[in-house]
């Protein structure tokens, strides 16, 4: 009798249950906008009974897309400079070579479309920098030892100052999980970071002293240089006004520094991406929760509606793609997006 009932206990059991998928994913430290996404996007799908995310924090993404691209990671956020840089065989990827980039590059697919990381720049009111468009001799923390995000910073400083890593200034690399504690005992004189709003790792690092943030000062931003930058793969135009700027670091001893009535940078234009051949019902399951999850992403955390989550029709070009970054989505990803009565661009169909 108690296998009979047993048994029919399991018959009407949640079918999502038994079919609920175990997912491996990488993301970066905690306070940074994609480990906000990751963290929430885990606790969606648990909840909806799509997937469990088993998440690695504190990678460098780096990596985490070429795992992704080789079929050993099934979900990683991707800077979309990475899988373009990927392609082409250069930069952190010029060991795997032009040919082989361009192979697992072809490998990756987006799910969904963020741009919530600003580049800023920041000194402790005890050290100040007496003017951001002289940096000569100074030690600056401008991202990990390789990665978009060592790229983004580097330019940020050579956009604000006309100085590069090694001959302006000194470039200070450390991995993620090290930047606080490096910028805090004093390793660096500045720093330039891509930033979700507000920052975690920013209210860490003012808990030691008063900081100082600046944006992108408006006629450098509108300089060739800037226009080049905010057009380069894997960036896209970034503006909040500045009083909400401010108002996300209160109660924080952080004073935001800018020419006009807006916090203006570029931003990290960032995908959820997963291979190819990650079974398309499953993506668009995952895709759907998502989609259905819009009001916990945006209402979870005071970073929400700043991270530039897509929610809509997808044109690609706001996104940071159909540009020099020629990346596409899965198919379940279109479906799901379609089926919730958005558009999306033909330049992003495989």
């Amino acid at each position: 009798m108690r296998t009979m009932i047993l048994g029919a206990a399991l018959a009407l059991s949640p079918l999502s249950a038994a079919a609920q998928a175990t997912l491996t994913a990488e993301t970066t430290t905690p306070g940074s906008t994609p480990h906000y996404i990751d963290t929430t996007l885990a606790a969606v799908l648990d909840s909806a009974g799509v997937a469990t995310l088993q998440i690695t924090e504190g990678a460098t993404l780096t990596n985490s897309v070429q795992a992704v691209a080789e079929g050993r990671l099934d979900m990683a956020p991707a800077p979309l400079i990475l899988p373009f840089l990927l392609s082409k065989g250069i930069g952190p990827y010029a060991g795997i070579g032009p040919e082989k980039g361009a192979e697992l590059a072809a490998n990756i697919r987006v799910i969904f479309f963020n741009a919530g990381s600003a580049q800023l720049f920041g000194y402790y009111n005890s050290n100040p920098v007496e003017d951001i468009r002289n940096l000569e001799g100074l030690r600056i923390w401008n991202g990990p030892p390789r990665g978009a995000a060592l790229t983004s910073g580097r330019a940020m400083l050579q956009l604000l100052a006309g100085a590069k890593d090694g001959e302006g200034y000194e470039g200070v690399q450390t991995p993620w999980p090290d930047t606080v504690s490096t910028i805090t005992g004093g390793g660096a004189d500045a720093w330039t970071i891509p930033e979700g709003l507000p920052s975690g790792r920013q209210i860490a690092i003012a808990a030691v002293g008063g900081i100082t943030l600046f944006d992108v000062p408006s006629d450098l931003l509108n300089s060739e240089l800037g226009k080049q930058i905010l057009a380069a793969p894997g960036h896209a135009p970034y503006s909040v006004p500045v009083e909400d700027f401010r108002a996300a670091y209160a109660g924080n001893d952080i004073t935001v520094i800018t020419d006009d009535d807006t916090f203006d940078s570029f931003a990290t234009a960032f995908g959820q991406i997963v291979p190819a051949g990650l079974d398309e019902q499953l993506v668009y399951d995952i895709t759907k929760a998502y989609l259905e999850g819009e009001d916990r992403f945006l209402k979870g955390s005071p970073r929400g509606p700043y991270a530039m989550m897509s929610f809509g029709d997808i044109d690609g070009v706001s996104q940071g793609a159909c540009g020099a970054v020629q990346i596409k989505m899965h198919p379940g990803a279109i479906r799901a997006f379609e089926d919730a009565g958005h558009t999306v661009a033909d330049c992003l169909r495989p």
